[in-house]
């Protein structure tokens, strides 16, 4: 399949009709991945699906489930004296226990907008630079496994550079984790699960074998366009609805993801990062679950240079963000969203985000419900 065909309408009435034919009974799908969140509601490929497939959104937005008290700490730092802090434009506007990092910065901090961990350490080496700066640029380092390999190069090279105004606020957490944290509730409710297929490059796809074979559920490791989702849906409702049942993965992913994944990536991370607990928020703590510095980076670490607190916070708001993360609900069945909680007052990170699912559902929202309608198909 050529790569212009990804939204071919033809592919996508025919992968419909497949997965319409296919399906006899009631299958809720979950992906975890916020850039697929996006895709289905901007493409409408919930509303072709039949009515007995749901979809819900897992934790696949990494803004969304930075804790709390991560939060706090980076207002902290950022406020500072002396301080440039770099965070990706999606972090400015989520809320911590008091405020968010925009708030921070018409307060007067010195808060940058990157684009990439490798802008952080460019500025820190041009801050090492210019003769009389004491200024610290502090990296606000989050994501998934997509984001990982590029932090741990900004810091080895800021580590080679012996860069002294160069840390990094790390928050980098580990997707098959929280899917473990999730499936091993027994009220879970999901059936079959779309892997994000651009973590797997990264990573490979290993691990999703355990899942699938420890929990009995189906994965399908997809893209972003509608055929990719499509493929993968369609591959993981053949699974479901085969007797006899033979759950496994499968890479519809193919022509980007491979099961070995990106072997210099890997040991980039595994280079400078070793595994820790991690709090997510919406979940709890789950154990090796995100990334910390290795000791002989320990300087580059933040938290140990600055003096800031690590109070847990809790949260007290009818936003049902955490249920939204763990595919509990949709966001619409959450009674805030829409009204005491929209983008211009967003109670929970899944409305702050560009990639979360609160956004993404209200981006979308006047999108009508028509599945009774048939896909023509060019003969």
């Amino acid at each position: 399949m050529q790569a212009t065909d990804f939204g071919n309408p033809n592919h996508v009435a025919l992968l419909v009709q497949q997965i319409r034919a296919k399906t006899t009974r009631p299958w809720t799908i979950m992906e975890v991945c916020g850039g697929q969140t996006h895709a289905i509601l901007r493409y409408g490929i919930d509303q072709l699906l039949p009515d007995s497939i749901r979809i819900v959104h897992g934790p696949g937005c990494p803004v969304c489930v930075t804790p709390i008290e991560t939060i706090d700490q980076a207002i902290q730092i950022a406020s500072t004296p002396g301080v440039i802090f770099c965070t990706f434009g999606d972090m400015l506007r989520v809320p911590g226990s008091d405020g968010d990092l925009m708030q921070a910065k018409s307060r007067g901090a010195d808060v940058r907008i990157i684009h990439s961990p490798m802008e952080a350490y460019q500025l820190a080496l041009a801050e090492s630079n210019q003769t009389g700066s004491n200024r610290q640029v502090v990296l606000f380092a989050i994501g998934f496994e997509t984001t990982a390999p590029a932090t741990a190069m900004a810091i080895r090279m800021a580590k080679e550079k012996n860069l002294d105004c160069f840390s990094a606020l790390v928050c980098h957490v580990l997707v098959p984790p929280a899917l473990e944290a999730i499936f091993s509730d027994e009220n879970h409710g999901i059936d079959g699960l779309l892997a994000a297929g651009h973590v797997c490059t990264i990573t490979g796809y290993h691990s999703y074998d355990a899942i699938c074979n420890r929990f009995g559920i189906p994965i399908a490791i997809t893209g972003f366009e509608p055929v990719d989702l499509l493929r993968g849906i369609w591959n993981v409702v053949e699974q479901l609805e085969s007797q006899p049942r033979n759950d496994r993965v499968v890479n519809v992913y193919e022509h980007i993801a491979t099961i070995q994944g990106n072997a210099h990536a890997q040991q980039t991370v595994d280079e400078v990062f070793a595994l820790c607990d991690q709090t997510w928020r919406g979940i709890g703590i789950l154990p090796q679950s995100g990334l910390k510095l290795k000791e002989k980076y320990a300087l580059y670490d933040a938290q140990k240079r600055f003096s800031i607190r690590s109070d847990r916070s809790t949260e007290a708001s009818p936003c049902r963000a955490a249920d939204v993360l763990r595919g509990k609900i949709r966001p619409v069945e959450c009674p805030a969203f829409g009204s005491l909680c929209n983008p211009g007052n967003p109670l929970g990170a899944p409305m702050v985000s560009n990639e979360g699912a609160c956004a993404a559902y209200y981006l979308y929202q006047s999108i009508k419900e028509d599945k009774s309608q048939d896909l023509e198909v060019d003969r």
